[in-house]
């Protein structure tokens, strides 16, 4: 061992001092600078973990607490929801902004509806002048309310039996077909409006142009009757452009 030296216990040949051990061996070799202010960087990098060494304050106690830190959890789920259908709202409104402003293929025409569509008919009932069987002209409004049945190339002596057994005595039924049809054809007596049993009125008219049909917009005769229920203020209620039975249009005669 190295005796001591006029240094302050450590040898002339820079080996350790009599009494304190060698530095261990893992620290490498340590250089001393001549300006301290090289050591700068050290000193901060000690310093901060001197600042984290600290005892905690109270209130870092209090936020490290499990019931604070599920608090915290439950406030983070919490506002995560809002912000996800928020953010949801934002895309979609945009998604729609551009979705409108695209522009779309051309749209095709609205199909035209056929004259024969419930929504082309007309809703009353028009001021059509008629033959009646002895050849005078007759008002096609002058008795309403009264269900109109268009018998042309119908046999429809039943249908015209059960329609009279059907109303009641203040609404009139009217036959029309295009030729002058006899008593028994058209199942109704040769004059233009006479009296039947119970009160009821039955009159059979001549359409000889078919001016009410085109009217109506009804397709061309076939082997069933086209009925028109009209009420007294000239407004068709119910119109059946094939019947062949009352029962057709049975409960709308309670609304003439």
């Amino acid at each position: 061992m190295a005796g001591a030296s006029g240094n302050g216990g450590w040898s002339s040949d820079g080996g350790s001092p009599d009494d304190l051990p060698d530095l261990p061996a893992e620290w490498g070799t340590i250089v001393i600078p001549d300006d301290l202010s090289e050591l700068s960087d050290e000193v901060e990098a000690v310093r901060a973990e001197l600042r984290l060494s600290d005892p905690p304050t109270r209130w870092q106690r209090l936020a490290r607490r499990p019931a604070m830190r599920r608090l915290r959890r439950v406030v983070s789920t919490a506002l995560r929801a809002p912000v996800l259908i928020i953010s949801l709202a934002v895309l979609v409104t945009v998604a729609s902004l551009f979705a409108s402003a695209w522009p779309g293929p051309p749209r095709q025409p609205v199909a035209q509806r056929t004259a024969t569509t419930t929504a082309d008919r007309v809703s009353t009932l028009p001021a059509l002048e008629l033959l009646a069987p002895d050849g005078r002209t007759v008002t096609l409004r002058d008795r309403l309310p009264a269900v109109i049945l268009l018998v042309d190339g119908c046999a429809c002596s039943s249908l015209i039996s059960d329609t009279i057994d059907a109303v009641g005595p203040e609404i009139a039924v009217i036959t029309v077909s295009a030729a002058a049809a006899s008593a028994a054809t058209a199942g109704t007596p040769p004059t233009g409006a006479t009296p039947q049993a119970a009160g009821k009125t039955v009159r059979t008219l001549h359409d000889p142009t078919g001016s009410l049909r085109s009217h109506l917009h009804l397709g061309a005769p076939d082997t069933t009757a086209a009925a028109v229920l009209v009420d007294g203020r000239f407004e068709i209620v119910r119109l059946v452009p094939r019947t062949a039975s009352v029962d057709d249009f049975r409960p709308d005669l309670a609304r003439l």
